[in-house]
């Protein structure tokens, strides 16, 4: 079995699951403890980070950095799924909008929006994943979420033909879906729209270009150099803080005993989770700020004595 450890980028190819591509990526490097970071649908293609070995502890961390997307959507025709997979259920005869009103609309959806889940997607409701249910023809009611677009901007459009079609990219919070984006982008419009194409660009801060092929891994693992590609586990996770233990406390974080606020310099102010460094730039895990006592307490240490 491979004792490799830390985040392999991969390029989500379209025609593949996330569940697919972890699939695919455990039986070349032979390992089972993988696990992604997001789930992309199938026809998705772009930046699929995977946790191999104890990098699986930090995907709830990962997670919490921004995503970014480069959509493209049809304007003047819906689906059921909400991209052009779907089912055909509405379409417009002809489709009058100017680019300053698609500009002026893409503008209004920058900051915290509220979102209903389609009901192609992956949330449970009462134990069922919701795309379960409308296989079976099934409509439920879904609570709308609150998720963060931090930033949108159209990057080009096609006027050609009665459906024009808008290419946007867009920084946004988990949990969003462009899908739904794309729909509520044509109602704010006035006209029903569908996604046609969508692409990860980056995801917990690793960008496209940092990803591989399937093929780039497997030539790796021959050579025996996958390893020297992969990122490391704490710096796949850098907005949490950088903290530095006292040398006399060092095994004792290792242990995973809870250490005084004295022996972690800077001094630790807030509640959220940090990272753990011994002085030798060594890092020990994540560890967080008792609220009670002031101790710092470890969440998941990595190094070992």
């Amino acid at each position: 079995m491979s004792d490799l450890e830390g985040i392999l980028a991969v390029h989500k190819p379209a025609g593949f699951t996330s569940h697919d591509v972890v699939a695919k990526v455990r039986r070349i490097l032979k390992m089972k403890r993988i696990g992604h970071t997001g789930t992309l649908d199938p026809e998705v293609t772009g930046v699929l980070p995977l946790c191999l070995g104890r990098a699986t502890r930090v995907v709830e961390y990962m997670q919490e950095l921004p995503k970014e997307y480069y959509a493209t959507l049809r304007l003047g025709m819906a689906s059921d799924t909400e991209d052009i997979t779907g089912r055909i259920i509405e379409q417009v005869d002809s489709v009058s909008v100017t680019k300053e009103e698609v500009v002026k609309v893409l503008n209004s959806f920058q900051g915290v929006i509220s979102q209903v889940p389609p009901m192609y997607s992956a949330v449970k409701v009462d134990g069922k994943r919701l795309y379960e249910l409308a296989r079976e023809g099934k409509t439920v009611e879904r609570k709308s979420r609150e998720v963060t677009i931090y930033e949108i901007e159209m990057t080009d459009t096609s006027w050609d033909g009665p459906y024009p079609e808008l290419s946007f990219r867009v920084l946004c919070s988990k949990g969003t879906y462009i899908r739904t984006l794309c729909v509520d982008i044509g109602r704010a419009l006035g006209l029903p729209s569908v996604m046609v194409k969508l692409t990860r660009s980056k995801s917990a801060g690793i960008d496209a270009e940092h990803c591989l092929t399937f093929d780039d891994i497997e030539r790796y693992m021959e050579e025996g150099t996958l390893g020297s590609h992969l990122i490391a586990v704490d710096q796949a996770i850098p907005h949490l803080p950088v903290h530095t233990v006292s040398e006399e406390k060092t095994s004792a974080a290792i242990q995973g005993q809870r250490l005084s606020y004295k022996s972690v310099i800077p001094e630790v102010n807030g509640e959220g989770p940090i990272r753990l460094y011994d002085i030798k730039g060594r890092f020990l895990g994540i560890f967080q700020r008792q609220e009670d006592t002031g101790a710092i307490a470890p969440v998941k240490v990595f190094l070992q004595e």
